[in-house]
């Protein structure tokens, strides 16, 4: 396992390093948003990041950096200030990256014993930790290319997403997936347990619900239905709209989703990335926050799934109480089952890619597009927080919770228990939504 988890941290590696490698300078720090990080910042979290919980915390080694904790450490580095640091250059922050790299993986395989930190967390959970926190930040360094109209990033990935073009399906499937999948009620586990493998701490503890029966879409809501929202005045009617949806949606003057644009004629254009395109109906929407999710729904008549419900479509088995880690199985996704790892550097039709159906007929409940819930951010009972006290325990309460990934997430991290965890008025994620029926 040690030497599977340091393969993956060089490949990781790689992949980061093509996200930026294009980049100057002058885009490695780029305009002070809320929404973003200077990338050049970021990089130097990243290695910071491991060189503090494999290098220092475990294997008591001296800093690298002798003002790293100044620099990179995001709990005590005010956001606002992370553009005005005394940051090594480009170059002096390859190297750091490259050292801490190499001494991380030179400690793991000289480990041969069992050594725990002091709450008993061992290598191989923190060798996991940074591995997927690196994963997070190259998916966020992907958002922030796509905030700042940077070019699509040049990524070498060897196995392309399979997915049939919608005019060769047939028009059978086409109409059975614009309808609900029936999920029946029951006994349900939410939440992981840590015999599967690294565990986030908010997936703890899991426990036993009791879940009513719904109705949920089999896919996620199309640019071509959202855009019916829209031209249907959605953005002005305010009672379509919660108080504080509202008050963002006038705070922001919000029409539409933030990267669409109507030309003269009528027709939608949207950016992806530096590029003005031509509205693809057939893609899942994105990038629209929870208050313009919740919108649609009020529109559609229809209502976000909580997440309990989300997790029960995706996950559930024939035998009552039994799980699915993915919405196929068990077996980690494939190019056929999702799309995942920057494979289409986009998003893809909603209807391609059947193999990754859950039991119940969801598709793509597994990468594409994050997907909203209707559930605030809160700890299952019995939480205890991990060793990274800062990941989830300071959030709670204002955010809501997103499931399922987009398609620059890796899929090492992504399964149907996985929380993802933002703010409601976020819409620089690669988010969208399905809906439920309203129950009687």
């Amino acid at each position: 396992m040690i030497a599977q988890l340091s393969e993956a941290l060089a490949e990781t590696r790689a992949r980061t390093l093509e996200l930026v490698n294009d980049l100057s300078e002058e885009q490695l720090i780029g305009p002070r948003l809320q929404i973003v990080n200077p990338l050049r910042w970021e990089l130097g979290h990243i290695a910071w990041f491991q060189e503090f919980w494999v290098l220092r915390h475990l294997g008591k080694q001296s800093p690298i950096l002798k003002q790293g904790d100044e620099l990179y450490d995001s709990a005590r580095v005010a956001h606002d200030t992370r553009w005005h640091l005394p940051l090594p250059e480009r170059d002096e922050t390859l190297v750091y990256m490259q050292r801490v790299l190499e001494r991380v993986i030179d400690q793991a395989s000289e480990v041969i014993h069992e050594v725990t930190d002091a709450e008993g967390y061992d290598q191989e959970y923190l060798l996991n930790l940074v591995l997927l926190h690196e994963q997070m930040h190259d998916e966020a360094i992907t958002y922030t290319r796509q905030t700042l109209s940077y070019p699509a990033p040049e990524i070498a990935v060897v196995n392309k997403v399979q997915w049939v073009e919608p005019e060769a399906a047939s028009s059978q499937t086409a109409d059975w997936l614009t309808g609900d999948a029936e999920i029946p009620g029951g006994k349900f586990t939410l939440g992981s347990v840590a015999e599967r493998g690294f565990v986030f701490d908010n997936e703890q503890l899991a426990h036993e619900v009791e879940i009513a029966p719904f109705s949920i879409s089999k896919t996620a809501v199309t640019n071509g239905e959202f855009k019916s929202f829209v031209e249907d005045g959605g953005y002005r009617r305010s009672e379509l709209w919660t108080d504080e949806g509202s008050q963002w949606r006038t705070a922001m003057r919000a029409k539409h989703p933030v990267h669409w644009q109507r030309e003269g004629n009528g027709r939608w254009l949207q950016r992806n990335f530096d590029q003005w395109i031509a509205l693809d109906e057939r893609l899942p929407v994105v990038h629209v926050n929870w208050h313009e999710a919740n919108a649609f729904c009020r529109w559609a008549n229809r209502r976000l799934p909580t997440e309990t419900e989300w997790e029960r479509a995706a996950s559930a088995e024939p035998t009552e109480n039994l799980k699915r880690r993915y919405p196929w199985g068990d077996n980690s996704p494939t190019a056929e089952h999702a799309n995942l790892d920057s494979r289409a550097l986009g998003c893809i039709p909603v209807d391609a890619l059947p193999a990754g159906d859950s039991l119940f007929g969801c598709r793509q409940m597994i990468g594409n597009v994050w997907e909203w819930t209707a559930s605030d951010f809160k700890p299952y009972p019995g939480f205890i927080a991990g060793p990274y006290k800062e990941y989830s325990e300071p959030w709670f309460g204002n955010h809501k919770v997103l499931r399922g990934g987009c398609w620059a997430t890796r899929s090492g991290l992504i399964h149907n228990s996985y929380r993802n965890f933002y703010t409601p008025d976020r819409r620089d994620l690669w988010a969208g939504f399905r809906t439920c029926a309203l129950q009687s």
